[in-house]
């Protein structure tokens, strides 16, 4: 099979070939995995995983009965992949390397024959791992944004998990390195809203799972730009019972890390709010969320946007030029607010993803487009990009400066579920 390009954070997804080093880095990571880890039985179960850890013989095809899982042997997936070969590696993401492969549907009954994606799991041998294995079959969850796992391997000393393949690339390439032209408005807004029901579909399941890593590089999209999110290798279960949150080692990325779990180690599901908010910054402004290539002040996407996002009359001048002003005023307004709040610094003024799914619906339905005449959706050109950076992402260039006559804002206080300026209270979240 024809290597694949890899998102090194995205489980499911290919791009260009990956560097040697990176494979064999992973190859050599895995050896040592699977060379520590004592051999089991060739299944387990949920029940297999008590408070001390210890894992149990159990049949886990008994416990997810009803679940469509597949249960593969090591000898399938050797096969499927081409014994792992160089050829058909993705990518090393948050649990260890990834392979493109291929089953047959002779090979399960009810088993479609597809291009699937091996996650072969570094452990590391420890209990931890054991859990953030678990986690992907607590609830046994399945939704439509998030991408689907078709089965596992649990065989000796080999654990893996077999996804569905997404062809398509990632948001973060969509909107960063993308060269066939720029997301439209309202496949921007389609993205978020789905994108936000993956998350709240996560955060509800019983027990919550926390997605602990979400940025753009793991949503990843089809070719109708529908959501899917990936790689859970960092994927937490959320607190039970009277706990209020689950304290964990920092692992998030740097830009999309709420502050009190970089500060603590104190993981809730207000902290993947914070993280979708920085995710929606830059679905509005087109803008990564760390860019260590701008001025020091405007590096921080969330500290430099914080400023604009509650102001109708300034929030026009820093949307993505790539729109070319093509978007709902209105809706761009709703959208800024919910970030607003998704970035609030005190967990607890966070709206709930379910909340942020609700104020953004009503975005796709806003048609207040102004007209500019003839448009095409276009990527920014270098010098354009170099005078923004040049006359400062906040300040007005002289397409920023004809923008308010084609689309002026309104006043916030004409929003449904707004009261005014800065200062006072929205009624987006809680």
């Amino acid at each position: 099979m024809a290597a694949q390009s890899w998102n090194p954070f995205s489980c499911c997804v290919g791009g260009s070939r990956v560097a040697d080093d990176d494979y064999d880095d992973c190859k050599r990571r895995i050896r040592r995995s699977v060379k520590g880890c004592p051999r089991s039985s060739s299944r387990m179960s949920f029940k297999s995983l008590s408070s001390s850890g210890t894992l149990s013989p159990e049949d886990l095809s008994i416990t997810l009965s009803g679940s469509n899982l597949h249960a593969f042997t090591y000898a399938e997936l050797h096969k499927a992949t081409g014994s792992f070969s160089r050829a058909n590696y993705l990518g090393c993401g948050g649990f260890g390397p990834v392979y493109k492969g291929a089953v047959d549907d002779k090979l399960r009954p009810g088993l479609a024959a597809q291009a699937v994606a091996v996650k072969y799991l570094d452990l590391d041998c420890g209990t931890q791992g054991h859990k953030e294995w678990l986690v992907f079959f607590l609830g046994q969850l399945r939704h439509k944004n998030l991408v689907k796992l078709i089965g596992y391997c649990y065989e000796d000393e080999h654990r893996m998990l077999v996804y569905e393949f997404m062809s398509g690339e990632s948001l973060e390439k969509h909107l960063f390195k993308s060269i066939n032209g720029s997301l439209p408005w309202m496949t921007r807004m389609k993205i978020a809203v789905g994108t936000a029901k993956g998350l709240a579909f996560l955060h509800d399941a019983d027990p919550p799972v926390i997605y602990r890593d979400f940025k753009a590089s793991n949503i990843l999209l089809d070719s109708d730009y529908n959501t899917k999110l990936s790689d859970f290798g960092l994927a937490q279960d959320g607190p039970q019972g009277d706990e209020t949150h689950v304290t964990t080692r920092v692992m998030g990325t740097h830009g999309y890390a709420a502050p009190e779990y970089i500060m603590t180690g104190h993981l809730t599901a207000k902290s993947d709010v914070y993280s979708f908010g920085v995710v929606l910054l830059e679905l509005l402004f087109g803008l990564r969320s760390v860019d260590r290539s701008r001025r020091i002040r405007e590096q921080n996407l969330v500290d430099w946007a914080r400023p604009y996002l509650k102001h109708s009359d300034r929030l026009y001048k820093v949307m993505d030029l790539a729109l070319e002003c093509q978007y709902s005023c209105k809706g761009a307004e709703v959208a800024a607010l919910v970030a607003y709040k998704c970035l609030s610094q005190n967990p607890k003024s966070r709206p709930t993803m379910t909340e942020v799914v609700k104020a953004l619906e009503p975005v796709l339905s806003m048609e207040d487009f102004f007209p500019v005449g003839p448009f095409v959706f276009r990527r920014r050109s270098t010098s354009t990009v170099a005078r923004t950076i040049k006359t400062g992402i906040g300040r007005s260039t002289p397409t920023q400066q004809s923008m308010p006559a084609l689309c002026p804002a309104p006043a916030m206080g004409s929003l449904p579920g707004t009261t005014g300026r800065e200062g006072q209270k929205t009624k987006v979240g809680k």
